[in-house]
């Protein structure tokens, strides 16, 4: 056993590894008196999956240590962001299925504290202004193996430090004229150390402080802080604020009273998917320049984009599971993804036929003008899920690529002289095949053999045949549009691109293709987010810009399962 797992009992008696974050949970228990986690998004964009791993990991954490969780939003920089992203962060992780109860902040909630730390710093001779640019700065950094050059306004006085940070607080400095700085180490071969901005000048109106604050704190300055002000006992971040770490301990040292609890952080890997864009900022070029129809396009890996395609919160959470966390960086197929949303539909989604490319079948010996009701079960899987009524009448419709005229030899679907049964119903023979004038294939003329009704318990009925289609009654049919979705980018790593290129080429053009359909009546009255399975097709979801009597499906996933075949 590696030295990151231990055995742990589980509740049900079963003995299950603990992984690298909940071994240093336990080791903290006796000396903390409640386990508390965060979710701290930034509100610039819509989150994606991989948000949606960090969302389970520490709610999951809290639950399994009956500790709290707090949704804290990071919103310090006004010029993006918007209240659009903080509902639609809270939206995903309620649809996730938690609960962050009273416990919702934001770190403009503590813009006065983080000030007057700031001022604090100043006194103690560790911050300073300065009148650099943002590209002086950077190139004043140096490299990780050459120092990097000190500021010439880093030996300022503290009065006079004091008096420029509370003008730039006044507003009377230009944005960009000057920034506040940590003084610490600009020779540190830890890069984030080298004398860091702290504040910054933003002439913008914040979505919940108004145009109170003209400064605004970085990022770095306000995350391990705001942490340390709720009382989070693990601050759980992905591994690229490893480097970051030192940077949040050295503010807290200068900071924080002796024996006061800080957040002890660590890091695991964030998650990255084939075939997917997981940059936030890439994500958002997709939507300005509109190649998606917006950060809900079921193309999309958000995660308002996976509950608009069909994915449910189980599947999700189900994932994300399976994934797992550890400390090294890989890549998930995408495949596990789509494995994870056929499980859980398998089980729980009702069965529809829906007919995408409709070749009519006349059942000659039919009477004309009758009808009857045919039975089918609702989901096989479930036992309990009862029948759904299908109509049945002498003219339908099946798959063009249910039919061949000229079929090879292993063709056990419907041909000259072949026999098939439709599903729910009768053994049909095709007997004759009609064309235009041009030679297209119009209509299929077939027999059936009356005793051959599925579920009818005569001996017919048994008989078997190899082929089995699905199929809608013309009469009955209801007409809907289904967007048929592939992946959006064609290559496995779409960021893996050559000097002089853009992921943007890697775009799939054949991503998403809108073709009518029929289906079965029995879903006349979906509502958008209901799910169901096109049998031998795939699984589909009414999309939102349904409406009365104009029904659009979007497909989930198909029902070819790779990943599964892989794990075998």
């Amino acid at each position: 056993m590696s030295n990151t797992e231990v055995l742990h009992e589980a509740d049900d008696n079963e003995k299950k590894s603990l992984n690298f974050l909940e071994q240093i949970i336990e080791a903290d228990l006796p000396h903390v008196s409640k386990i508390i986690t965060r979710f701290p998004p930034e509100p610039n964009g819509y989150l994606h999956i991989g948000h949606a791993k960090s969302i389970c990991l520490n709610f999951g954490l809290a639950q399994q240590y009956g500790g709290q969780c707090n949704l804290r939003f990071d919103d310090t920089n006004p010029t993006k962001e918007d209240i659009e992203y903080v509902d639609s962060i809270k939206e995903d992780v309620r649809w996730l299925g938690f609960n962050w109860g009273t416990n919702e902040f934001y770190a403009s909630d503590y813009f006065q504290q983080l000030y007057d730390w700031a001022v604090l710093l100043i006194k103690k001779g560790n911050a300073y202004v300065c009148h650099m640019t943002a590209e002086e700065v950077s190139e004043s950094r140096g490299t990780p193996t050459v120092p990097g050059k000190e500021s010439p306004y880093r030996n300022r006085s503290v009065e006079e430090n004091l008096d420029l940070f509370a003008r730039m607080k006044n507003g009377e400095f230009k944005e960009g004229e000057c920034m506040l700085r940590a003084k610490i180490d600009m020779a540190s071969p830890n890069m984030h150390m080298r004398d860091p901005i702290m504040y910054r000048i933003r002439y913008a109106h914040h979505h919940k402080t108004g145009d109170a604050w003209c400064i605004y704190p970085m990022y770095d300055f306000a995350h391990g802080q705001s942490d340390f002000i709720e009382g989070i006992t693990h601050s759980i971040c992905t591994l690229e604020f490893e480097v970051h770490r030192p940077l949040y301990e050295w503010f807290l040292n200068h900071i924080a009273e002796p024996g006061q609890i800080r957040p002890k952080q660590r890091e695991f890997a964030r998650l990255n998917l084939t075939y997917t864009v997981m940059s936030k900022r890439k994500l958002l070029q997709l939507v300005e320049e509109k190649h998606v129809s917006g950060w809900d396009d079921p193309r999309m890996p958000t995660i308002s984009g996976l509950r608009r395609r069909g994915f449910t919160p189980e599947s999700v959470r189900n994932f994300a599971e399976k994934v797992g966390v550890s400390k090294r960086e890989n890549i998930i197929d995408v495949a596990l993804l789509e494995h994870c949303i056929r499980e859980d539909l398998n089980k729980t989604a009702p069965r529809v036929m829906a007919v995408l490319q409709p070749l009519k079948v006349v059942i000659t010996n039919y009477p004309e003008g009758k009808t009857e009701i045919l039975q089918g079960k609702i989901n096989p899987e479930d036992e309990q899920s009862g029948y759904r009524d299908i109509p049945f009448g002498r003219e339908l419709y099946i798959e063009q690529s249910d039919f061949m005229e000229d079929a090879p030899k292993k063709f056990f679907r419907l041909s000259p002289g072949n026999e098939v049964r439709l599903k729910y119903a009768y053994i049909i023979k095709c007997e004759n095949v009609i064309k235009d004038s041009q030679g297209n294939i119009t209509e299929i003329h077939c027999t059936y053999d009356p005793d051959t009704k599925s579920g009818s318990g005569t001996e017919a009925s048994q008989r078997k045949v190899k082929g089995t289609l699905h199929w809608v009654p013309v009469h009955a049919a209801l007409s809907a549009t289904v967007r048929l979705y592939d992946r959006l980018f064609m290559v496995e790593d779409p960021m893996d691109v050559a000097e002089g290129h853009d992921f943007l080429e890697h775009i799939n053009p054949h991503s998403l293709e809108e073709v009518p359909a029929l289906l079965e009546p029995s879903v006349a009255d979906a509502q958008a987010g209901f799910r169901c399975q096109f049998e031998r097709t795939g699984y589909f979801c009414v999309d939102k810009d349904s409406s009365n009597g104009s029904l659009i499906f979007n497909k989930t996933v198909g029902l070819k399962d790779s990943w599964a075949k892989i794990q075998k």
